[in-house]
């Protein structure tokens, strides 16, 4: 999606100046460092060859780690999230792999015995996003080379 999504975002109204773009992919850059570090992962650099971004809505970062492991974390206009990279091989597959996790945590939440207002909201804002995940995977036009 980064540089190869340039035409597909060519042929769309600029809804971003290059600056912004740049500040938005930056701000999701450290955003993703920021919660792996959250987690106890600590990253040490970017695949960015394999890293995918569509700004304003998703950024897809492949980052490895001190301990040379790497994790796909996915940020933008919906929940940062982790999985390691050995759950998919590219940011496509890490893409329909997050959407596919979301659709199951939200269905866990809303069957579970106490289901609250805050709880419905967030798997409504889980199942809402991973339908337009899912949607980006499905765009070939997207992931072409």
């Amino acid at each position: 999606m980064s540089e190869q999504l340039t035409q597909a975002q060519q042929q769309q109204p600029q809804a971003m100046s290059d600056q912004q773009r740049t500040e938005w992919v930056k701000s999701q850059y450290q955003k993703a460092n920021q919660y792996l570090a959250g987690k106890g992962i600590l990253p040490d650099n970017v695949a960015v060859t394999e890293s995918r971004y569509l700004p304003p809505l998703v950024a897809l970062w492949k980052l490895n780690t001190k301990d040379k492991k790497s994790y796909w974390v996915i940020s933008g206009d919906l929940p940062t999230d982790h999985m390691p990279f050995s759950a998919a091989p590219t940011a496509r597959d890490a893409m329909r792999s997050f959407s596919l996790n979301w659709q199951l945590k939200a269905e866990h939440i809303v069957t579970s015995d106490s289901v609250d207002k805050t709880q419905q909201e967030f798997a409504d804002l889980l199942v809402s996003r991973a339908q337009g995940l899912y949607q980006l995977f499905e765009d070939e036009a997207l992931w072409r080379s």
